[in-house]
């Protein structure tokens, strides 16, 4: 295990799966100028780190995940149009090739929405709760283009157009949340689906998470093909031999990751 803190923002790798936290639970984890500092310096560690398969992001705390942006502060900057590197968006601004996952305990409203989103996975506490309230204080939410590819377009326009929060087993309903967990088996579940999920062939792990974005970005066709590209180097693998091998003999494969 390896743990890298930083003032509110912690990184910690446990059996593969790093986990990427805010601590800032007494202002339920707003994403002041500090926070957004750490998550970048978060993300560009699990980039580099060979140790880490997955990641967690995280809050600290039980009320919130992250509560959005730190509107004092905001309103101090006089923040018009916020930067394209305002914010690690994965796929948009920062490319993160590993799976990635959503623990999401207490509140995620705005940029803390932003967060879930944008992850592969997302399991909720079951006190969690979801909002995009940029409409409630004439703000902006462009990064909810790619909502409607997970909830759909009518729930993505009552979530848009409202403001409203919702519960974790509403999100659960839309698409938006995988599993829905009691708030202390929270960490537990996401630890182990993480090390589920790093504990299978890497390669494999890699182009299957790719697989799942080609329908957004191009026609259906194109996708087979491109998918046909992408795993291609997956099947001549050393690690495409030990899969059936291990099976035949009855043993725990061992990935090379080529």
């Amino acid at each position: 295990m390896t743990t890298v803190d930083s003032a509110v923002v912690t990184y910690e790798v446990v059996r593969g799966v790093a986990w990427l936290t805010i601590d800032r639970p007494q202002a339920r984890n707003a994403l002041s100028r500090a926070v957004r500092e750490g998550l970048w310096d978060g993300v560009h560690r699990f980039n580099r780190d060979a140790e880490a398969k997955v990641l967690v992001l995280t809050g600290a705390g039980e009320k919130a995940f992250c509560a959005g942006g730190d509107l004092k502060e905001m309103a101090e900057d006089a923040l018009a149009v916020p930067p394209p590197d305002f914010l690690p968006q994965f796929g948009r601004n920062v490319v993160v090739d590993k799976p990635t996952i959503a623990a999401v305990n207490g509140v995620a409203f705005a940029g803390g929405f932003l967060l879930a989103q944008m992850c592969d996975l997302c399991v909720a506490a079951e006190s969690a709760s979801f909002g995009v309230t940029e409409v409630r204080v004439g703000r902006g939410a462009p990064w909810a283009a790619p909502l409607p590819l997970l909830v759909g377009a009518r729930a993505a326009m009552e979530v848009l157009l409202t403001g409203d929060a919702f519960p974790a087993r509403r999100a659960e309903q839309m698409g938006l949340v995988n599993q829905v967990v009691p708030d202390a088996a929270l960490r537990g579940h996401v630890q182990a689906l993480g090390e589920r999920i790093a504990a299978n062939a890497p390669l494999s792990v890699l182009a299957a998470k790719k697989t799942v974005r080609l329908v957004a970005d191009r026609p259906l066709r194109e996708a087979f093909d491109e998918a046909e590209r992408l795993w291609e180097p997956v099947y001549l693998s050393a690690d495409a031999q030990e899969g059936p091998a291990a099976f035949r003999d009855k043993r725990t494969p061992q990935w090379k990751g080529c």
